[in-house]
Order: structure tokens, then sequence, then C-alpha cells
């Protein structure tokens, strides 16, 4: 698929737009690699500028005034974000999903968020909103169903991963921004663990997309960042408010890191997805191993679904055993290609056991069928496993060695 490009009408695939989008040469030099522009300030004209962001209809229609506002680094890095996933513009912050709960939800206001995501943003949405008067609901949001019931008159965002972390479980997220459209509410997703080599949101329904740039995007496990994207008037608010005011300002340096992660993201996230494959279909038939969830597989709960919704199934998989803590313990000391660690989206291989009763207790507290939802993924544990770019053939016997 080809889209135009964002300066011109020569039609670019999504491949290109990795290295293109966004991309300025400099003037001076004519150095094709980004810049990195470490001035907070910006010398001006008289009367150019603003000294407040209130009433400013867009931030980044302005010279270049203060880092806190826009950097010329950053900017470059939310202009490729923006041309990847087809949107009018995107901000780069230092995490994409506070900004946007801060942004779009008030006093008053209703959250329906998964009630299986990243942890930070669980937690947040559940400890942390309702001490400022938000109400939020937890749900299943594979189960539609149970999602239209949630809604409420005072419902304003609906907040979704697809994959979400841990689990690997889907969102349909036609019909969730088709849903949430009709009770007047915004859909937001975490589509962190797809990319947009996999996925994207917006031209499935939904209003704004998150990554934690830090994973897959950056790819190299060195950089901290998010981003946000979607239609000009949302971003902008969430610039002026969470950029601005809250201070969720990207630094440059990790701004320019992750633009040089992106250049390779298509090619990295092919043969992640490739080599995730076979080591799924290897975890699947070894005698320590008892179950696989990836998206690819088709004994995955949703794979007709994946098979939809992504054009490729991703780095990261899960699996479970017998006696996962000694497991854990075997893991942890035998590997010699894969670490044991948390995070992902790296270079390099990296696995962790989260355990469900502990993921219970310090994160999701799901009960009742939202607990045995949760347990049809997990069972008592999944290690979780995010495949860097080793060759396949070592990862592999890096496992079996560990786990035998």
């Amino acid at each position: 698929m080809a889209r135009p490009h964002a300066a011109g009408d020569t039609p670019l695939h999504w491949e290109t737009l990795a290295l293109d989008g966004g991309l300025t040469i400099d003037p001076a030099t004519k150095a094709i690699a980004p810049n990195i522009s470490m001035s907070v300030n910006n010398m001006l004209a008289p009367g150019d500028g603003a000294f407040s962001a209130d009433g400013v209809e867009d931030l980044t229609a302005l010279p270049f005034l203060y880092a806190r506002w826009t950097n010329p680094t950053v900017r470059q890095l939310e202009q490729r974000m923006a041309a990847l996933e087809g949107a009018d513009d995107a901000l780069a912050t230092a995490t994409g999903v506070a900004a946007t709960f801060l942004t779009c939800l008030k006093k008053g206001d209703h959250l329906i968020v998964s009630d299986v995501c990243y942890a930070g943003a669980n937690e947040l949405a559940r400890r942390i909103l309702p001490d400022y008067g938000i109400e939020v609901t937890a749900v299943n949001l594979s189960r539609l169903d149970e999602v239209a019931a949630a809604f409420r008159p005072n419902t304003r965002l609906v907040h979704c991963e697809s994959p979400c972390n841990p689990i690997l479980r889907l969102t349909d997220l036609s019909a969730l921004a088709a849903l949430a459209h009709r009770h007047g509410a915004i859909v937001s997703v975490d589509s962190t663990l797809a990319t947009p080599a996999a996925t994207r949101p917006l031209a499935l329904g939904v209003d704004l997309v998150i990554h934690s740039l830090t994973k897959f995007i950056n790819g190299h496990g060195d950089a901290l960042g998010g981003v946000v994207c979607g239609r000009k008037e949302l971003v902008e608010k969430i610039r002026s408010r969470a950029g601005v005011y809250l201070g969720a300002s990207l630094s440059a340096q990790n701004a320019w890191l992750i633009m040089r992660g992106i250049d390779t993201l298509f090619p990295r996230m092919r043969a992640v997805s490739e080599s995730a494959m076979r080591i799924a279909c290897f975890l699947r038939d070894h005698p320590s191993v008892g179950s696989v969830i990836y998206p690819g597989l088709h004994t995955h709960p949703q794979h007709a679904l994946a098979k939809r919704q992504m054009n490729a199934f991703g780095g990261i998989l899960t699996f479970q055993t017998d006696d996962p803590q000694k497991i854990a313990i075997r893991l942890a000391d035998r590997l010699r290609v894969v670490h044991y660690a948390f995070s992902l989206g790296h270079q390099r291989s990296i696995v962790v056991f989260l355990d469900t009763k502990e993921m219970m207790r310090s994160t999701y507290g799901l009960q009742g069928p939202q607990l045995d939802d949760y347990r049809a993924f997990a069972g008592d544990g999944v290690f979780r496993l995010s495949i860097g770019l080793e060759s396949v053939e070592d990862i592999i016997a890096d496992l079996d060695r560990a786990l035998r």
C-alpha cells in the first residue's frame, strides 16, 4: 500500500516513509541524517511566538521558541510517526498514555479501560485517575457486549491495547471504534506491540494511536519515549496541556536515537515476526512447554481477527510450563543468548516470567469471569518472550538447552 508523501503527491510506500517521513535535509551542510538540536531556546523576532499556550490553535505553526513547546529534532520524529500512522499530526512525549488520559479526561468524566493492558497504564487509570474525580471501568474489550453495557452518559474515552501486554489478547478495533462513536466517546489504542508495520488503527476508525517508542520503534533499548498520533485538533489539545503545562516533553537526544531506530523498523519487524513464528512452533512442540500464545498460530483464540487486523504478527509470544518458578530460575541461570529481564522490543531477545497471582495482586485485581478470561490466556503464569535479531537457530538452541 502506498500513500502520498507529506511534502507532495509522489506516492511512497510505508517502508519508505519510515526513512523519509518528516526528514529535513540540513540547508547549510546538506546532511542527510537528522540533526540534534540540543538548544532549549531559539532566537525570534519581536512579535513572534506567544507567551502562553492558552488559546493557541497550532503550537507547531509558531517559530521554534522553547523546547518544552516544540524542538526541531523532536518535531522531525513527530512528523515521521504521523506519516507512518497516516495521521494529521503526532506529539512525542515522555509518556503518551498519561498525556492522553490527563488531557481527554476531567472531573466527572468516565473512562473505559482494558482490564488487561500495560501495568503502568492500568495502574494510572484505576489508582490515580479516581483521585481526580474521574470514574473508571475496567472491561475485557474483546467482549463487545460487556463494553456496550459499560458505557455511561459521561463516558468520554475508551482505551485499549491490541495485542495487549502481557497475554496477547486482541481487540477488534473497527468494532470498538464504531461502538464508542455511537456513544459519543473517542478511542485510544496502545499499538506498541503491533507497531505501524503490523496495524494502522486510525484506518480502522480509532481516534488516537499511542506507542511506547522505547520498545520496537526505537528497537535498541537505549531511549525512553512515547508518542500520540491522530487528528490535528486532538493532538494539539494534548500538546498544549501535556507538553506545555504538564511538562511531558521528550529530549532531543532521545528523539534522535528513536529516529535512528525507525529507519530499520520494517526490516526489523519482518525479521522478528518470522523468527517469532518459528520459535512459537518450536515451543509448541517442546516437551517442557504446555501451551504457546502467538497471534500467528492457528491455536490463538483470535487468530482470524489477527489475520484481518495485522499485516505481521509481531515479535512477542508467551508460553506456559509446569513448575514455572523452577523453570524461571533455570532460564535465568542457563540462557546465554536470550536475556532474562523485563521490557521488550529490543534488538536482543528478552524473556521474563509473569506470575498470575502476582499480576493480580500488584496490578489487575481481576476476579470471577474476568480472572477466568485472563487465565484462559495465561494459566498460572506466562513467560513473555520478546524476539530479537539474533539467529533464530541460536535462539531456539538456547531455549531448548535451558528448558530441558
